[in-house]
Order: C-alpha cells, then structure tokens, then sequence
C-alpha cells in the first residue's frame, strides 16, 4: 500500500473518531459547557493535532519538512478560527439564542465549514497547479485581508440583508417568535423556517468568508492537499469547545487581530516572491509563532498594567454597536 494511502486512512480514522467524539460527547451538553471543561477539550484538540504531526515527523516521506507545514498551517488555520468565532458570538449575540441552544447550531456550522473547506482547498491546490499566476493571485488576496483587517472596524450584523437569509426567506416562511434549536417547525400544516435556521445560514455564510481568506494563507505554507486538508480539518475539529473555552478568556485575545494581520501579510509576500526567493518553511513558523505570540503577551500586559476586566461570557463580547436592535424587523414583516 503505498505510503500517500496509507496516511489517508490514518487520517480518516483519527478525524472520524474525533470528530464522533465531538459530536455525540461534548454534542449531547445542551447547555453551556464551563470555561474549564471547555478548555480540557479544546487541549485534548490540540494534543491530538500535534500528535498525527509527530507521526508525519517520523513516517512521512520527507518528514521533518512537511511536518513543519502541518504544524505551521495549523498554527494559521486554528489562530484564524478563533477570530472567526468572535464573529459567531456577535451572531448568537444579534439573534438572541439563548447558550443551551447555541451547541446545536454550532454543530451544524461546523460540518457545513468541514464540506467547504475540502472544497476549497481541493480547488485551490488545482488552480495553482493548472495556473501558475494563481499563486500571485492568492499572495494579493491575502495582502489585502491584512489590509482590510487592519483598517475595518467592526460593522453591525444585519440578518436581514444577507443574501443567504434573504433567498431562504423567498423559499419558506420565517417564523420569528420561535425559539429553541430547530431549524423548521410546523404550525397549522405549515411549516416555517426558525431564528436558528437564519442563525445557522448567517454562520455558514461566515464560514464561506473566512474560507476565502484561511485557504491562500494554508496554500502559502504547501503546496500538499494531504497537508493543507488535514491542517484545516484538525483546526475546525473541537471549535464548539474553543468556542465556549474563548467565554472565559477573551482578554487573552483581545490584540490577536494586529498578530493575525502580520501573519496574514507576511504569507501574502511569501506568495508573491515565490517564483524569486523560497522563504523556508521553518523561518515561517517561527515569525507566525512570534507575531501571534506577541499579541497576546501584549493582551496580558495591557490587561493587567489597565488593571481592565476580561470579558467573562460571551454577551459581553458584543457591543452595543454591533447590534441591531431589530435584526429580522424584515423578515417579521413578510411573516405579517
């Protein structure tokens, strides 16, 4: 059997059982699960990705080289994530869904990130490798996810003008004043679309979003679809427990955006250069470890010499100025 096979069947049975685990252990809490509980499941995660990296390390062809990149795609990939769940959070916070119906809604927003991101990458790798010029195009991309991180601010939530929501509600009738985690409900023989159907479409769009903009930055790091799907697919497994772990130590992060610009930027460059200078994947590592490093130990700094009190639970990540204070005021007013 040769030895590409051999590591994809690996990889499928160490990611289907995690990801079984997920789903049918910390899957059946239906409540918030508590910041240490979630922070155990969130190292177990991270153990289990950085054990299947020491096994590349030690039977891979090429070993040491392409375990650096799993190690460093992950690295991107998981820091990435975790600014995508700052934006579920404003969802959850915008649409109201109460705590023990958000793992239900995450679970399905997962597996919906797991099919795009197998996608995506599959296309990427295939553009760059029938397209040369790609990889310019996939440098600026980046770049100007920098930029555009840098400079944004963050913006309201407007359910009602997603496109997702907005075709969704041409299909079947939304029902506004319908709480829980069903996704469709059926009254006087009719069945209506719920808060977490929209909630739900609003994750997924989310997803498609931060996709276009995780996927260049993996495909700056290798060029391997074996390495750039299972660093990404290892990044997402346990994101329901990082997302309910983040609950408790949001101060920790409140500069990793300006890490995650530079990393982004730099990999952007990496891309660009390509054809004139290899920038070695261990030099690589080492400035995304720092940058990411850096931010955080300046969280921690700016937290304890402000003497400012992280946020403790995931309402108080929302401000008032992302919220909007009558989110399906549109799709209320088609149900009238």
């Amino acid at each position: 059997m040769e030895t590409s096979m051999l590591f994809w069947l690996i990889f499928s049975a160490v990611f289907a059982f995690a990801f079984v685990m997920d789903l049918f252990v910390t899957g059946r809490i239906k409540h918030k699960l508590e910041t240490k509980k979630a922070l155990r499941w969130t190292a177990t995660w991270i153990s289990l990705a950085c054990s299947f990296g020491v096994l590349i390390y030690f039977y891979f062809p090429d070993g040491e080289v392409k375990a650096m990149e799993f190690i460093t795609s992950y690295i991107i990939e998981y820091s990435l994530s975790v600014d995508n769940l700052f934006v579920f959070i404003m969802i959850f916070g915008v649409m109201g869904i109460k705590e023990q119906h958000q793992p239900r809604i995450l679970k399905w927003g997962i597996i919906g990130a797991i099919v795009m991101r197998i996608l995506f990458i599959t296309a990427g790798v295939g553009l760059i490798q029938k397209f040369q010029f790609m990889t310019y195009v996939f440098g600026a991309i980046l770049i100007y996810t920098a930029y555009k991180m840098l400079t944004s601010h963050d913006k309201k939530i407007e359910p009602e003008k997603n496109i997702f929501v907005r075709l969704i509600s041409k299909v079947i009738k939304i029902k506004p004043d319908e709480e829980g985690d069903h996704f469709l409900v059926r009254h006087n023989n009719t069945t209506y679309g719920t808060v977490a159907l929209v909630t739900l479409l609003l994750i997924e769009s989310t997803d498609v979003i931060f996709a276009v903009d995780s996927i260049p930055a993996v495909l700056a790091i290798t060029r391997d679809p074996f390495i750039a799907i299972t660093s990404n697919l290892f990044a997402i497994v346990g994101l329901r427990s990082l997302y309910f772990a983040l609950a408790g130590i949001l101060g920790l992060f409140q500069f990793l955006k300006y890490g995650i610009t530079v990393v982004l930027f730099f990999v952007g460059v990496k891309m660009l250069i390509a054809g004139y200078y290899h920038i070695p994947v261990q030099i690589s590592l080492a400035v995304i470890i720092f940058c990411l490093t850096v931010s955080i130990l300046a969280s921690l700094f700016v937290t304890w010499r402000f003497r400012t009190k992280p946020a403790t639970s995931l309402r108080d990540k929302v401000t008032l100025d992302n919220l909007n204070p009558k989110p399906l005021e549109l799709l209320k007013k088609k149900e009238a």
